[in-house]
């Protein structure tokens, strides 16, 4: 989720607003065949908090998680050999599958497609008949589902979050030139004691033309940085917060405050063990052990580097009833809101909570695990040809 405007997400957090938008279609429709309850409004706004130290109490205990993908099947033939087609979008990053019907996963595909995302970073199903609760119920499978305390929700199914652009800008205005949205690079929940990992977007009701989301690679953003200067991050630790501001209860005079945690700026996926980097420019705030001079420069080349390099980027054009499914301990992504609300969009998203974010300095990149480093990167690292 990408940050809100501090003054609007105080003022809502005291005083939720209460405009309504007629819902779309194929959203109502879709909603209504899952047996969800419309009679009295949506979507359900839950009670926010409005205090920091509230906000930190959640979830703030360390718990156990096993990530799916470890434990699937390497080559994934339960999950490939049912599809009809498997398309590899960009060389680096983004995979269609079709032929499958998310709903109808075995636990053994479920956990290859944990697999598969970790590998591909973004996995796209087009042509999905998915109610809301199924939505949620493969999320669990995948991790604890995030019930995230500010955000609209489907009602009656905490943890499936309503996204409708068309309601944020009621909320706060967008135009041309200050996009709506989520319309800028960034990963969701880093400020969690145990972040994002796979989220799942499901998108009923898309624009004819426009309304793409972007998704940038974490492994290939690292790889891009030389060996010398991988050596300057690698082990360091950043501070991430939040993108909803709240007050302090000792001090509510010194003004809104974000949710803040300290992770590694480079981490290592529990299903692959590769390397990616971390960072985003709307959330990672500065690197600790620095001065914020030195942690501005280098933060600001990372986000280039994860941002500008088109070729470890995959941008994809939604269609009714697609799902896309990715990583955000390897991936960053932004929605264009070039349809500038002329068309309605509205889907559900289901995030799965992760692990603690380690650093292992005896982690492979993903071009040198996979026996993909060309001459110079060779060269460059002292491998032998």
């Amino acid at each position: 989720m990408a940050p809100a405007p501090i003054l609007d997400s105080i003022v809502d957090t005291i005083e939720p607003r209460k405009e309504t938008l007629p819902l779309p279609e194929p959203a109502r429709q879709r909603l209504l065949k899952a047996g969800i309850d419309l009679s009295k409004g949506y979507p359900y706004r839950p009670s926010v908090p409005l205090y920091l130290q509230d906000v930190y109490k959640i979830r703030n205990e360390e718990r156990i998680y096993e990530d799916a993908g470890a434990r699937a099947d390497k080559s994934k033939k339960n999950l490939l050999s049912a599809a009809t087609k498997v398309t590899d979008l960009t060389t680096h990053i983004g995979t269609e599958i079709e032929g499958l019907q998310l709903k109808d996963l075995t636990p053994e595909q479920r956990d290859e497609l944990a697999l598969l995302i970790a590998e591909r970073s973004v996995v796209f199903f087009r042509n999905q008949d998915l109610a809301p609760q199924q939505q949620k119920e493969l999320g669990e499978w995948f991790g604890e589902v995030e019930v995230h305390p500010q955000t609209p929700q489907v009602p009656g199914i905490p943890g499936v979050t309503v996204i409708w652009p068309d309601l944020f800008t009621l909320e706060r205005p967008a135009d041309f030139r200050r996009p709506g949205g989520a319309s800028n690079w960034h990963s969701d929940l880093v400020h969690e004691r145990q972040p994002a990992g796979i989220t799942h977007l499901h998108n009923d009701t898309v624009p004819p033309t426009g309304g793409d989301t972007l998704w940038a690679s974490g492994y290939s953003a690292y790889e891009k940085l030389s060996p010398e200067f991988r050596k300057i991050i690698d082990g360091k630790y950043a501070v991430y917060r939040s993108a909803h501001p709240y007050l302090d209860r000792e001090n509510p005079d010194a003004g809104p405050k974000y949710i803040e945690r300290t992770h590694p700026l480079v981490r290592v996926h529990p299903a692959t063990g590769w390397r990616a980097l971390w960072v985003n420019r709307s959330m990672t705030v500065r690197i600790v052990g620095l001065d914020k001079a030195e942690s501005d420069v280098i933060l600001n080349y990372l986000y280039d580097v994860y941002e500008k390099n088109v070729d470890i980027q995959v941008r994809f054009k939604w269609t009714p009833g697609t799902s896309a499914l990715w990583d955000n301990r390897i991936t960053i992504h932004n929605a264009s809101w070039d349809y500038g609300g002329r068309h309605p969009r509205h889907g559900t998203r289901v995030t799965s909570l992760a692990e603690v974010p380690y650093y292992d300095p005896n982690a492979p990149t993903r071009r040198h695990a996979l026996g993909l480093l060309d001459n110079q990167e060779k060269s460059e690292l002292g491998v032998a040809e």
